[in-house]
């Protein structure tokens, strides 16, 4: 033992030595990196208020490169890494290579160490027993910032160990899969195994799709995957922009610091009702009633948001009576309606009122006899326009309208009536109805205000924006260098924020609508598709799928399926694969991995016992693992269960506990998981059985249902 103990000791002095000197390197190059900064904000200084003379832009340009470019560098460089090395290569040729989250280089320019994307890393994440690619020993380094605290080894070369080499550990996927969670995702860099490796060097063109039942690491792939495309093709995607869509803000809270922590700062991550605030000022996070989320997300929609476009402004039934040099000349509603309709029929609406002005005065003027006291078209066009009576019809018939102001109109019966059509009938139309009478935006709403953005066009801006500096207290010229916050190409005619790659997680619950909204940020994107059909809440499973053929269309594409499941144990997972079954066949079932000895706990309460079950389930759990521990609930119970824990000082101070409602769950895992209600999650979710069966399959050590009222329905 004692000799164990000190072999161990040695390796870890040896790797020690060696982060030590990475860091001294780390220092050298920040302090290298701060003084080019320096120098280039040296290189120009002005004092002029106003105006800047032309022979000095070539040192403007200069200062902003320098600063720019440093402050790039020390932003990579100043970055609070978790472990910046993290790996090992033993070869058989006696090279040892390191691999970290970022390059680093001695004073002579020799890598100390390989960025894990690079090709030279390849082999720490494809190599095994049975194809070594030349690596006899791969090392991965445990570090709490820059202290080496553990070692885990994997020999993959027998034959060619050398004498003094020594082996450390039992493999160092099982030892991070059994580390508590937080309540942040963590990056996967130093454990990536073969088949995701695979998927995160894919090509970039077209489309890739990862897919794979849950605890695959589909999620962390596919951010893996973004920083391997911003690495790889850097002035490609960090000029056009990388976007990461996840289904709440939950899940994006979640997944934040993956890629800073490998280096990456520049990527948009947006959650779903996020995702328009390019052309809106409004976001959203509730979830409406199951009947309205379908009903919204449907392809549906597109006829109803059509006509209530169309039916914007007033055409009076008496028409356009317009005086002009004595003589009367009427047009009637009907043609109102149909210079209406023509117009629309070429552009948006909120871009359509000036032709419509236009094609009304020459309605007019058709009409006009030809003795009329006029010099010619232009007078008669300035007297018709400069009318009351026209003025006060335009205003009326054409008014500006925002796409919140158009999609509030829903929530008017009347209205409804008008536009719903054979499109929106029965209970679906009653659902959509009622949803407009709460305050604020529902996430499917979204993708319909979008919709209307589209149709309808960004409304007249009610004030000009002056251009010039206003005097003030500035003492140096605004130039781009600072205001340079965003180094992606934008198309300025574009009203929609677009980018060179879109990467959209829990795909699976994307609605119709919602892909619209999508494709309109990327398109002409690459894209990554991450997500598994037993797992949706969009009940049609098949209209997705035809949704995501219609994105792909005839770009090139790909698909990796990820076949091990690491969050589950086995004994939960069991359970899980055993219930989805029963209603999707065909679920992609990963095979899992560990085992806890620990089999699902199935309680049973009643009503009136349930806060007491409740707080038990809690505290136990709590005490029986060291992470997170979440309450997943059905949107019904939400309330009751947050009143709960807010009324035990036990539980409310606990910051590992929380409290989701199932469809909020989405991507999200928990050392300790209680599903409460299982039958209610069913019956109250769009998905039904695949939602529950996300619910039961985020936990990684322990798993508790608790059945109110009797013994659940869902049991398999």
């Amino acid at each position: 033992m004692a000799t164990t103990t000190s072999r161990l000791e040695q390796e870890l002095a040896i790797e020690q030595a060696r982060v030590d000197s990475v860091y001294a390197h780390l220092q050298h190059a920040t302090r290298s990196a701060r003084s080019i900064a320096d120098e280039g904000a040296a290189r120009y200084t002005s004092d002029r208020d106003r105006y800047v003379r032309e022979e000095d832009g070539t040192a403007l340009f200069e200062r902003d490169a320098f600063a720019f470019q440093a402050a790039r560098r020390l932003a990579v460089l100043d970055a609070e890494h978790e472990g910046l090395v993290f790996g090992r290569l033993d070869l058989t040729d006696r090279e040892v290579r390191y691999i970290g989250r970022i390059g680093v280089r001695d004073l002579d320019l020799e890598p100390l160490v390989i960025d894990w994307r690079a090709r030279a890393a390849e082999p720490f994440y494809r190599a095994t027993p049975a194809e070594p690619m030349d690596v006899v020993r791969r090392r991965v380094l445990r570090c709490r910032n820059d202290i080496v605290v553990g070692i885990e080894d994997d020999l993959l070369n027998a034959e060619a160990v050398p004498d003094d080499m020594a082996i450390i550990g039992e493999g160092a996927l099982m030892a991070a899969l059994s580390r508590a969670r937080g309540h942040r995702m963590r990056d996967i860099v130093a454990t990536i195994q073969a088949e995701q490796d695979e998927a995160i060097r894919a090509p970039h063109a077209g489309v890739t799709v990862i897919a794979g039942g849950p605890g695959t690491g589909k999620t962390v792939v596919g951010l893996h995957r973004a920083a391997y495309l911003l690495y790889s093709n850097r002035r490609r995607f960090e000029n056009g922009g990388v976007l990461v869509v996840g289904p709440s803000p939950v899940f994006m809270n979640y997944i934040e610091r993956v890629l800073p922590s490998l280096g990456e700062d520049t990527v948009t991550l947006r959650s779903l009702g996020q995702l328009a605030s390019d052309v809106l000022t409004v976001q959203a996070s509730r979830v409406d009633e199951s009947r309205a989320a379908v009903a919204k997300g449907s392809l549906r929609m597109l006829p109803v948001l059509r006509r209530l476009a169309t039916s914007l402004g007033e055409v009076p039934e008496s028409g356009l009576l317009l005086t002009v040099k004595g003589e009367p000349l009427r047009l009637t509603g009907a043609e109102l309606e149909r210079i209406r309709q023509q117009v629309l029929s070429r552009q948006p609406y909120n871009t359509g009122r000036l032709p419509a002005e236009d094609a009304v005065v020459a309605a007019l003027w058709a009409k006009a006899p030809e003795d009329l006291d006029v010099r010619d078209r232009d007078e008669f066009d300035d007297l018709a326009r400069s009318s009351s009576t026209f003025r006060q019809l335009v205003s009326g018939w054409w008014p500006p309208v925002s796409a919140p102001a158009a999609l509030r109109r829903l929530g008017d019966p009347s209205v409804m009536e008008r536009v719903a059509g054979a499109d929106l009938v029965g209970d679906d139309r009653a659902a959509v109805l009622e949803s407009y009478a709460q305050d604020g935006w529902s996430v499917a709403d979204i993708a319909l205000l979008d919709e209307l953005v589209h149709l309808l066009g960004a409304p007249p801006e009610e004030q000009e924006v002056d251009v010039f500096i206003d005097g003030g207290d500035e003492s140096e010229l605004v130039t781009i260098g600072d205001r340079l916050t965003d180094s992606r190409e934008v198309d300025t005619d574009e009203p929609h924020s677009t980018y060179a790659h879109v990467l959209v997680d829990e795909a699976q619950d994307i609605t119709p609508l919602q892909w619209r909204m999508l494709r309109r940020r990327g398109p002409q994107a690459s894209w990554t598709i991450v997500g598994d059909p037993a797992q949706s809440s969009w009940p049609d499973v098949e209209e997705s799928r035809r949704a995501l053929d219609s994105l792909i269309g005839t770009s090139p594409s790909r698909t990796y399926r990820l076949s091990t499941n690491y969050r589950s144990p086995a004994e939960v997972f069991d359970l899980a694969s055993a219930y989805i079954v029963k209603s999707f066949p065909t679920a992609d079932l990963p095979s899992a991995v560990r085992h806890t000895g620990v089999e699902p706990a199935l309680r049973e309460t009643s009503d009136e016992g349930f806060p007491v079950s409740l707080e038990r389930e809690l505290r136990d759990l709590l005490r029986e693992v060291e992470g997170t521990v979440a309450a997943i609930v059905p949107p019904s119970r939400v309330g009751e269960v947050r009143a709960v824990v807010a009324a035990i000082p036990a539980l409310a101070e606990d910051e590992r506990l929380i409290v989701l409602p199932a469809l909020e769950a989405k991507g999200l895992e928990h050392d300790g998981v209680l599903v409460v209600d299982p039958d209610a999650i069913v019956a109250e979710s769009p998905g039904g059985e695949r939602v529950l069966y996300v619910a039961l399959t985020r936990a990684t050590q322990r798993l508790v249902t608790l059945d109110v009222g009797g013994t659940g329905a869902w049991r398999p």
